[in-house]
C-alpha cells in the first residue's frame, strides 16, 4: 500500500517562506505524477502543481507561477514544495498524491494521497 506523508506546514506571515515535504513509501518515483493540492475551508480541491519524472516536466497553476517550486529528491523519494511570498490567500491544507497522468492538476488523476498539513498565511 503506497503512503504519503506530508510535513512542514505551518503558521507565517505574508511574505514569508515554507518548505512542505512529502515522504512517499514507493520505491521509486520514477513512472509516477507527483502533484501537490490545496484545499481552503469552504472550497473544493485545486490543483498547485505536479512534476512528471518520465520527462522532468513541472505545471503550476497560475496563481502560484513564479512563487512555488517543486523538487524531488531521488534518493529519498521525497517531493517538496517550495512556496515563497506567501499570501493569506495560500492559506489551506497542502495535500500530496501520486498519480499517472502525466502534466495533470486535476485531482481526480490522481491515485495515492497524504492526509495534509497545514498551511496558515497570517499577521
Amino acid at each position: 500500500q503506497v503512503q504519503l506523508v506530508e510535513s512542514g506546514g505551518g503558521l507565517v506571515q505574508p511574505g514569508g517562506s515554507l518548505r512542505l515535504s512529502c515522504a512517499t513509501s514507493v520505491s521509486t518515483l520514477d513512472g509516477y505524477a507527483v502533484g501537490w493540492f490545496r484545499q481552503a475551508p469552504g472550497k473544493e480541491r485545486e490543483g498547485v502543481s505536479s512534476f512528471t519524472s518520465s520527462d522532468g516536466m513541472t505545471y503550476y497553476a497560475d496563481s502560484v507561477k513564479g512563487r512555488f517550486t517543486i523538487s524531488r529528491d531521488n534518493a529519498k523519494n521525497t517531493v517538496y514544495l517550495q512556496m515563497n511570498s506567501l499570501t493569506p490567500e495560500d492559506t489551506a491544507v497542502y495535500y500530496c498524491a501520486l498519480g499517472a497522468i502525466a502534466g495533470s492538476l486535476w485531482p481526480y488523476d490522481y491515485d495515492y494521497w497524504g492526509q495534509g498539513t497545514q498551511v496558515t498565511v497570517s499577521s
